[in-house]
């Protein structure tokens, strides 16, 4: 489980102790309690840990859950079998319903992430629109987008070259891949290559400079967040060559 970021490897250990902890607080009530209201206690459960953990944890609730009513909650008690017709429906009810609703409250978990994490990089786009139709220099924009980047690709340090080519870095491409050489390079499989990584910034056609991403090891960001990256880099090419024009630069 150390491939699992913290928050669902912990609700991984959730899921295999929740419904067990939940089962053994309905034992003393088991005789008085019908099997049909246990297995809908459970189903909270299941509900409980897929919000905050993923599909995998919320699966693996569902199959916890159905494993400890049949267990604690069904006779013959504590043993894994149910004699009985309607346990076994209710049995198998319990595992389809935890099984769906736990894909469903994990799916609604995701969607909350994406609108939350599209709200910023709205905001960031925004932002840095404003500040490039009232900054009087380019360099206030570039210096914006460079802290911009930094953050939105949680990066170890971010720098500007103006107007050089050196070298052949590592390029981020518009469409949010990255080339290294001639090849294509799956960030999402593998994360960031070793190295500094080139944004390169264009402004109505003419090349500015670019930006050299230093990435921190293990961190991967999303497609939305290296389209996000690419697009102030364009307005910070955008204000550069507004720039320049206002202060009578004429562009090679």
């Amino acid at each position: 489980m150390t491939g699992y970021p913290l928050r669902d490897r912990l609700a991984l250990a959730a899921a295999l102790l929740g419904p067990l902890l939940v089962a053994l607080t309905l034992v003393p009530f088991r005789t008085d309690l019908s099997n049909t209201n246990a297995a809908l206690i459970l189903v909270v459960a299941v509900v409980a840990v897929a919000a905050v953990g993923n599909r995998v944890a919320g699966a693996v609730t569902a199959l916890s859950a159905t494993a400890w009513f049949d267990f604690f909650l069904t006779r013959p008690y504590e043993r894994f079998t149910m004699t009985d017709t309607d346990d076994i429906e209710t049995g198998v009810l319990l595992l389809v319903v935890g099984l769906i609703v736990s894909q469903l409250a994990a799916r609604a978990r995701r969607l909350e992430v994406i609108t939350v994490t599209d709200a910023d990089h709205l905001r960031r786009i925004h932002e840095t629109a404003d500040l490039s139709r009232s900054a009087g220099s380019g360099d206030a924009v570039v210096e914006h987008v460079r802290r911009q980047l930094t953050e939105l690709l949680a990066l170890q340090g971010c720098r500007f070259e103006y107007g050089t080519l050196i070298g052949r870095p590592p390029r981020l491409e518009r469409d949010g891949a990255l080339a290294v050489g001639r090849r294509h390079w799956d960030v999402d499989a593998s994360g960031w290559p070793e190295g500094e990584i080139e944004v390169r910034t264009y402004g109505n056609g003419h090349y500015f400079g670019r930006f050299m991403l230093d990435p921190a090891p293990g961190v991967v960001p999303s497609l939305r967040a290296r389209l996000v990256a690419v697009t102030l880099a364009d307005q910070a090419g955008a204000a550069m060559d507004t720039a320049g024009l206002a202060n009578g630069r004429t562009r090679s």
